[in-house]
């Protein structure tokens, strides 16, 4: 397992999954959004849609809507709760976090053609202490983090199918985001685009 730094408090995994374990993750991501489907998360005072689509998995899940952003355990339009956190999604978690305790959000993002995400921080959970834990699948996505202040300098990483990334301590809340995918670069997902896992710890732990 190599591990690459990006930036103080980011890790990059490239090739992290191999090509088996990524053909098995889509066949049980595919089974899972039949039971907790894909939505269209908007803005919360422009009302004005992302342009990703997206779900969630286990005990919370992130939500964007008129009301704001936050963590629930319902999905907004089955009002059923999120399925659970795989077995070996949580491996990946376990390998790489250095947090002794379970994540308990695992947001799945998926990028159309053209679709995008702007920098922003993830500052709705309560513990910082726990870094983000990112699988990309699919379509090469153009990631960008940078520091804990707007505009300042970002650094580029191209992340392909399998790779892991991991942010926390200094990076725990840089701004990041993904420029645009690139397309041609995975035969992964059926119709192209790109799907990106992301773990977190929402709540802090108990004693």
């Amino acid at each position: 397992m190599t591990a690459v730094p990006v930036v103080p408090g980011c890790t990059w995994y490239p090739g992290y999954c191999d090509a088996e374990a990524q053909r098995r993750l889509v066949e049980t991501l595919r089974d899972l959004l039949r039971i907790a489907p894909l939505f269209q998360p908007v803005m919360p005072r422009t009302g004005q849609p992302f342009s990703v689509k997206m779900t969630n998995l286990g005990s919370l899940g992130w939500v964007s809507d008129r009301d704001g952003y936050r963590y629930q355990p319902l999905h907004p339009v089955t009002s059923a709760p999120w399925p659970t956190i795989p077995t070996e999604i949580l491996a990946i978690w376990e390998a790489v976090s250095g947090y002794p305790h379970p994540p308990e959000a695992c947001l799945v993002n998926w990028y159309g053609p053209g679709a995008r995400m702007g920098l922003h921080q993830d500052r709705d959970e309560e513990d910082f202490d726990a870094p983000v834990v990112s699988l990309s699948l699919g379509e090469t996505g153009l990631f960008r983090i940078g520091g804990t202040v707007k505009g300042g300098k970002t650094v580029p990483v191209k992340l392909a199918s399998g790779d892991v990334l991991v942010f926390g301590g200094a990076a725990r809340l840089a701004y990041h985001g993904v420029d645009r995918l690139i397309p041609g670069t995975s035969g992964l997902l059926k119709d192209g685009g790109r799907i990106n896992l992301t773990l977190r710890r929402v709540t802090r732990p108990g004693p």
